[in-house]
């Protein structure tokens, strides 16, 4: 409510300030210092060692704080400010490393694609993204006070005909790290050695759950997008409590400017391959992230050649699209069959009244496309027996809620991440909208369909 008032101005001594979150003053700060409410006609007063208020005869709506002597008030830093700014610089050096292998796989050739367990592919990138994440968070905050679940695993790299293998995934590590500077981080002081990297990739171990705070970590996500020379995502989030409080989604081939977009022929591959990256015609790779709470998601461009890394200032505010008419509306879905039911969605975006192709793309460029504007719905339901992973979702989620859209399962309910590796109780599929009233159209047709739908 305005405060209204006729002009005054009185002293208050300063041991009677109350400090409080309201005026963001610490308890430790300590000096005379001047506060001052006032409005264009309001004379400021003379400096004092007491407070002093001048109200004028009006509205009051400037507030500065200003305070003597070398100890000057700093504003109070935001949850998770720090976080967030290690995360976006961690992921930036592995978008810039993600490039780099891709450009060796792609263009000239390089055999570095292993398959786990499960057939699907891994690269020296995937192990090269989580040794280096890793040593990052871990040296900003202490080894002891870094948990992090993340996909990989060692077991590949220490076979003994895995050397070749192991040695490339350090030297690019420690490739990525010497250009830390440029990312306003610090590099290692030697070069890390086999165990080093092997340790940075191991540690990575946590299985999450409902208490306490941890890391996840997709260092490739979309592997099969990324050995094709296609769309991929470095994923990192941070949960507490079973909450994701933050995420970070590097995007190395998603395009700045979205009149690029091009995904329903070659064009964009044909492009980005004969376009050099710098060209303002084809400006390629982001950065997206967001906190918990702040009600705003932001978009940064990839730094290229020598260029050094300013943080916040490059970075956009990013807001998902107004489109709520399903006839205008595009949906994103997998490009792979396997994990993805095309048929069930296809039938589903007909009911809905979605008249657009559909969005194939991998990985969580999906979540970005979503938060960015380019889409407005992202349908997944999975095959029986598939399990969905925590960091498969967790950074997308959190960026499409911050720049206003709804992600849920298909329930309507809240996406789970309090479970361990797996999203909890999951009710049937993954729908992620621009706005509530898609979301509300997609979760009717679901449940009127889904007894037919064989999933």
């Amino acid at each position: 409510m305005p405060l209204f008032c006729t002009s005054m101005a009185t002293k208050v001594p300063l041991n009677a300030l109350v400090q409080n979150r309201r005026n963001n003053l610490a308890a430790n700060h300590v000096g005379s210092f001047s506060l001052f409410l006032y409005h264009s006609n309001c004379r400021r007063p003379s400096s004092s060692p007491h407070l002093t208020l001048c109200l004028p005869k009006c509205n009051l709506t400037h507030l500065s704080l200003e305070m003597e002597g070398p100890n000057k008030l700093e504003p109070v830093p935001e949850k998770y400010s720090k976080e967030l700014e290690v995360a976006v610089r961690a992921v930036h050096m592995a978008c810039l490393l993600c490039q780099i292998v891709q450009e060796s796989l792609v263009s000239k050739g390089i055999d570095q694609v292993q398959s786990k367990e499960d057939n699907s592919p891994v690269t020296v990138a995937d192990w090269s993204v989580q040794a280096t994440v890793s040593w990052i968070l871990s040296e900003a905050f202490g080894r002891q006070n870094v948990s992090i679940v993340a996909e990989e695993d060692v077991q590949a790299l220490s076979k003994s005909n895995a050397a070749g293998l192991l040695e490339a995934v350090v030297k690019t590590v420690n490739d990525c790290l010497a250009e830390a500077p440029r990312f306003g981080l610090a590099a290692p002081v030697t070069s890390l050695g086999m165990t080093q990297v092997l340790e940075a990739i191991s540690c990575c171990n946590s299985t999450g759950g409902p208490t306490g705070k941890f890391w996840v970590l997709d260092p490739v996500d979309g592997t099969l997008g990324f050995v094709r020379g296609d769309q991929y995502a470095v994923a990192l989030a941070l949960i507490e409590d079973g909450e994701v409080v933050l995420g970070v989604l590097g995007c190395p081939n998603y395009p700045v400017n979205k009149e690029w977009l091009s995904y329903h022929n070659g064009y964009r591959r044909i492009i980005s391959k004969l376009t050099p990256p710098t060209s303002k015609s084809w400006d390629k790779g982001c950065i997206f992230y967001a906190r918990k709470g702040s009600g705003k998601a932001w978009m940064q461009p990839l730094i290229h050649q020598e260029k050094r890394l300013v943080w916040p200032n490059s970075a956009k505010q990013i807001h998902v699209s107004r489109i709520d008419n399903p006839a205008f509306a595009t949906f994103c879905e997998p490009v792979e069959k396997a994990n993805s039911s095309h048929s069930y969605t296809a039938g589903l975006a007909h009911s809905v009244g979605l008249r657009n192709q559909p969005l194939r793309v991998y990985s969580m460029v999906k979540y970005a496309a979503i938060a960015r504007g380019d889409a407005e719905v992202f349908m997944k339901f999975a095959r029986a027996g598939y399990k969905e992973k925590i960091w498969d979702h967790a950074a997308g989620v959190v960026i499409i809620e911050e720049a206003g859209g709804v992600v849920t399962d298909a329930g309507g309910h809240a996406l789970d991440f309090s479970k361990g590796i797996y999203l909890g109780g999951l009710d049937r599929g993954i729908i992620a909208c621009a706005g509530a009233k898609l979301h509300e159209k997609i979760i009717e047709a679901v449940d009127a369909s889904w007894n037919s739908s064989s999933l």
